[in-house]
């Protein structure tokens, strides 16, 4: 079945011709090339775009082997992008083209010439573009299906829905499977044969069982505080390893690189300052994590919390975890330092929203410990915690929302009610 992505539709739509190299990125099997190949090119049928005006290869094709030479590939070309007016040129796997970035910086000199590329993440990412491109790339990231598009897949209700989405997550083609057998083992072997694959191809890695258990780590600590010194720690008194923290932070680079995990950075509310280390780590898809720990360690607490997290990164935010600190005093009456979290702190044009992420409010006692934090903020922007219960929506004296998780994953103005 064909799965809408409208969102990045209209990022590419907004981008057509503004003389940059439209760069879609992405972790493996996300969706990039389906995006760009499928539903943009029959965006562009839909608005009469004729078919001799779009230039489209992929370089992954054994046919196209032979264009992968720069010079070959510009012989072939040129041809086809003659005559006045808009041509479009799509290419997939461009990372497979030699002098790839030489070459898209002359198609984007051409008048009238609007590219768009797609790359595979062991050689191309983000980091490159802006090495690469200097200026002249605009990137546009596609991350794995939300649970609003999720949706779009299934017919038996949220609450079974999510059950499946929380566990196995959000790739394209795992969210068409029907069995969790087979869901499960594609995400073990993804994660084997391609992510951990790309990784120690493009780093050149000889040693890989450190990295293998960092992932580990990072895997059973979703959403905990945690920096580099911490996780060598956790090897030298765990694993008995003796790693240095160069190459913890190295790898934990290339993770971040390779799009499996991004970090969120702790942000001073009252202060208005980031405060550094220690960061906490989510990963793009929820059931690439779960295939990492076996689907042993299912605390769905924690993934509502990391998919809250890529929720609102979807949307455009930029997110931080907030600490509010103020001084408080104790019950022998001495004044002390405290500091509560924020969950998150989203970012995006001059608009911010706190957001917190609680599993259950069962009573009056959880609930003033999940808004404590939120009290604390004394600015204007509008505050929300998420529970995973279904519930109105409310807004009580203090002016903090509370609704349900699927009120808040669902409508893509959620944040305004």
């Amino acid at each position: 079945m064909e799965i809408d992505r409208d969102k990045y539709l209209r990022d590419l739509a907004t981008r057509r011709g503004n003389g940059l190299v439209k760069v879609v990125t992405g972790a493996r099997r996300a969706g990039k090339s389906y995006l760009l190949f499928k539903l943009y090119r029959d965006l562009l049928r839909e608005e009469s775009v004729p078919d001799d005006r779009i230039v489209e290869l992929a370089f992954d094709l054994r046919s196209s082997r032979p264009l992968r030479d720069p010079d070959a590939f510009l012989e072939w070309a040129m041809p086809r992008l003659e005559g006045g007016g808009e041509r479009l040129v799509l290419l997939d796997e461009v990372q497979l083209l030699g002098d790839f970035e030489e070459v898209l910086n002359e198609l984007s000199r051409m008048p009238g010439v609007d590219v768009y590329v797609t790359g595979s993440n062991s050689k191309f990412l983000s980091t490159d573009i802006v090495t690469e491109f200097r200026g002249r790339g605009d990137e546009v990231h596609v991350l794995p299906l939300t649970f609003g598009e999720f949706m779009q897949c299934r017919n038996d209700g949220e609450a079974r829905a999510w059950a499946d989405y929380v566990e196995f997550g959000g790739l394209p083609l795992v969210a068409t499977m029907a069995k969790p057998e087979q869901k499960a083992a594609y995400l073990k072997n993804l994660f084997e044969e391609t992510y951990i694959a790309d990784i120690i191809e493009r780093n050149g890695l000889r040693k890989t069982q450190e990295l293998e258990d960092l992932l580990n780590v990072l895997a059973s600590s979703t959403g905990s505080l945690t920096n580099a010194s911490r996780v060598q720690a956790t090897f030298k008194s765990v694993l008995k390893s003796n790693i240095s923290l160069n190459t913890v932070k190295a790898y934990i680079g290339y993770l971040e690189d390779s799009f499996l995990v991004s970090a969120a950075s702790r942000y001073d509310v009252k202060g208005r300052k980031y405060i550094g280390a220690p960061l906490k780590y989510y990963f793009e898809d929820v059931g690439l994590r779960n295939a990492r720990v076996g689907f042993r360690q299912g605390e769905e607490n924690h993934l509502m919390e990391n998919v809250i997290y890529n929720e609102l990164r979807y949307r455009g935010f930029s997110v931080d975890v907030g600490v509010v600190k103020s001084r408080e005093y104790d019950a022998e009456g001495v004044q002390r330092p405290v500091a509560r979290e924020v969950d998150f702190v989203a970012n995006l044009a001059g608009r911010r929203y706190y957001v917190q992420s609680a599993f259950a409010i069962p009573d009056a006692m959880k609930a003033e410990q999940e808004k404590a934090s939120l009290l604390g903020i004394d600015d204007s922007f509008k505050k929300i915690v998420v529970v995973k219960d279904v519930v109105n929506v409310s807004r009580d004296e203090h002016g903090i929302v509370t609704m349900g998780l699927f009120d808040f994953l669902l409508d893509p103005n959620s944040l305004e009610r």
